[in-house]
């Protein structure tokens, strides 16, 4: 298994380094003349950023000190995420290209009369040998060698100067044009979404009929929090702004359903004090997510109570009018302490609604056959990041909202925070008030 974990991540390193020299081709090579300042600083870019994002993931999980961590931590995510949406930028311009090459040589290129036609045409993305740029001098015709490819000059092919000074002027206005729109709209994307991580969690009222809710149990409001992901990136400043967020919907009672950090107690211990200023009069319910077996369970489901939060470890407690049970995360059954709902179910009146805290979506369909009536849950970030979301949706029963499976209804929250890079496209953060009522 070691074994198939190393060519696994092989691979991914093999793809991850390909794929940037693509990149670069098409949006440094492709744009700027040989030994140019903007050639060296493109390429500067293109070797720190890949290296910033492995140092980022592979320092969190090696105990490196938090503070160095989060020095890189910041560009590393960043770079992550900018480099899928130049990957998705420059992939768009590919489809694009062709058509703007026919359409310039239609038009006739800058530099030579209308509709000349170019004599010799170079591979999409191939070099130019004379490093021309926009607008550059024609070479003459003494100098046409210069600019015909070496393979061409070896099999004795010339090249009318003009048509080939004007090929490779055009080809590089156009890879210009595409590098800078592609460029544009990604950094664009991260700006914004990294914007909407740092302002806080949206608030979601959401209404849930329970068809065993007794009357005085109707408009029970449950504040629900998951996937803060305190840790490299999201700290004590974030952590205030939701629990300011959470406070300020005036809940009956909160439940933080997962993932609420990323990282050792003594490392986040400051990070994640204004936890303990969650108010609710019925209290503050917690159950572990996969996240918090990474970092280490036993310590967290110790400490929490010292901020407040009760930790329901396949156990319930009785809230007015249901029950509130909560189950281990199931990254816990490598443990040995994954998620039991018989044990926490045990000897309940099946008269009372039952609300279910789980952190994994996937969990409902054991929920269904225990007859609970609603669960909560979090995990999926809705996907957190565009084109993620049609993963997500793929793995999860539900990726946001409120869904239904027979008689046991499940609603699954976005997150608060965002886990690795603090950016979210098409997938905003929320904390959710689902409020009670009779169905």
């Amino acid at each position: 298994m070691a074994i198939v974990f190393v060519v696994v991540g092989l691979l991914v390193l093999a793809l991850f380094v390909v794929l940037h020299r693509y990149l670069w081709i098409r949006l440094v090579r492709d744009t700027t003349g040989p030994g140019s300042v903007l050639r060296r600083l493109g390429t500067a870019l293109f070797v720190a950023g890949p290296l910033l994002t492995l140092a980022t993931f592979v320092g969190a999980r090696a105990g490196l000190p938090i503070g160095l961590v989060r020095v890189i931590a910041w560009p590393g995510y960043l770079w992550a995420v900018l480099f899928l949406y130049l990957l998705l930028a420059v992939l768009a311009g590919e489809v694009l290209r062709p058509l703007l090459l026919r359409l310039a040589a239609r038009r006739g290129a800058p530099g030579a009369a209308a509709g000349a036609e170019p004599a010799a045409t170079l591979a999409a993305g191939a070099e130019p040998a004379t490093g021309l740029a926009a607008g550059a001098a024609l070479p003459t015709a003494e100098s046409r060698s210069a600019v015909a490819p070496d393979g061409e000059r070896e099999r004795g092919v010339t090249i009318a100067p003009e048509s080939a000074a004007t090929e490779l002027t055009r080809r590089r206005l156009i890879a210009q044009a595409l590098a800078g729109a592609g460029v544009a709209a990604a950094v664009a994307t991260v700006g914004v979404g990294t914007y909407g991580v740092l302002r806080g969690p949206r608030v979601l009222e959401v209404e849930v009929a329970l068809a065993k809710l007794p009357p005085e149990a109707a408009g029970f409001r449950l504040a629900v929090v998951s996937d803060t992901h305190i840790g490299p990136a999201l700290a004590r400043g974030f952590t205030q702004t939701v629990v300011d967020t959470v406070n300020g919907t005036a809940p009956d009672a909160i439940v933080v359903v997962g993932d609420l950090v990323d990282g050792d107690v003594d490392d986040l211990r400051p990070d994640v004090a204004p936890f303990a200023e969650l108010r609710a009069r019925h209290g503050v319910f917690f159950v572990t997510g996969n996240h918090e077996y990474i970092s280490g369970a036993q310590q967290w489901v110790d400490y929490l109570p010292q901020l407040g939060m009760r930790v329901l470890q396949n156990e319930r407690v009785a809230l007015p009018g249901f029950d509130l049970a909560g189950v281990n995360d199931l990254a816990g059954e490598d443990e040995g302490t994954g998620p039991d709902l018989d044990t926490a179910l045990a000897g309940r009146d099946p008269a009372r609604p039952v609300v279910l805290l789980a952190h994994q979506p996937a969990f409902v369909d054991e929920a269904r056959t225990h007859g609970v009536d609603l669960q909560i849950s979090g995990h999926t970030h809705g996907g957190q990041v565009f084109p993620g979301n049609l993963l997500a949706r793929l793995a999860n029963p539900t990726l946001a909202g409120l869904d239904r499976f027979g008689d046991t209804q499940l609603y699954v929250t976005r997150g608060a925070g965002a886990w690795g890079p603090p950016v979210r496209v098409a997938a905003p953060s929320d904390v959710t008030v689902l409020t009670l009522t009779r169905g």
